[in-house]
């Protein structure tokens, strides 16, 4: 049975993104504690984030690596290499932008957010954060822009159709829209 479990923990990656050092003064000094953030993903379109705190790094690193397993949400990526479509992100002064990008892009993103989507499995993406660079407020508005992104297989089944008519139905209506327009003039 420990064996299933090892290799269930095996499937996923993680990545520390940030660790601070902590420190309360009490009465015969200072005492120290360490702060962790840790991405966690399966490179296949799962991807968890955690925070843990303990006296110890390797402590506040297990603690953050754990939290992340439970908190492990699924994103729909297009083709198994970039978003569906482009998205925004906030939480507090952090926000961030995703755009889809083409085959052969890269990941282009920095900081916290590149271990983010490194983690989930994205291949091609253009990324841009604004506001805050402080890394919890930056994972988190990647995760609100992360949430958002649906496919059209989704659509589709939210609004009782199948995909070819969904596209199918927003090309005619782009097409016919168009007609219209030159129609008048």
């Amino acid at each position: 049975m420990a064996r299933r479990g090892e290799e269930r923990d095996s499937e996923f990656i993680d990545k520390l993104v940030a660790i601070n050092r902590v420190s309360t003064t009490v009465k015969g000094g200072k005492r120290f504690g360490f702060a962790a953030l840790v991405v966690v993903g399966d490179q296949k379109g799962r991807v968890g984030f955690g925070h843990g705190k303990a006296r110890e790094v390797p402590d506040a690193i297990r603690k953050a690596t754990d939290e992340a397993r439970k908190q492990i949400v699924r994103v729909a990526l297009r083709e198994g290499r970039t978003l569906h479509h482009d998205g925004n992100g906030r939480h507090g002064a952090g926000k961030v932008l995703l755009r889809s990008a083409p085959p052969g892009t890269g990941l282009i993103a920095g900081g916290p957010m590149r271990a983010v989507l490194e983690v989930l499995g994205v291949q091609d993406v253009v990324a841009k954060s604004m506001g805050s660079s402080n890394p919890y407020n930056m994972v988190r508005a990647t995760f609100d822009a992360l949430k958002a992104q649906t496919s059209p297989r989704h659509v589709a089944n939210k609004r009782g159709l199948k995909v070819a008519d969904l596209i199918g139905r927003r090309r005619d209506g782009a097409s016919a829209g168009v007609e219209a327009i030159g129609a008048d003039m």
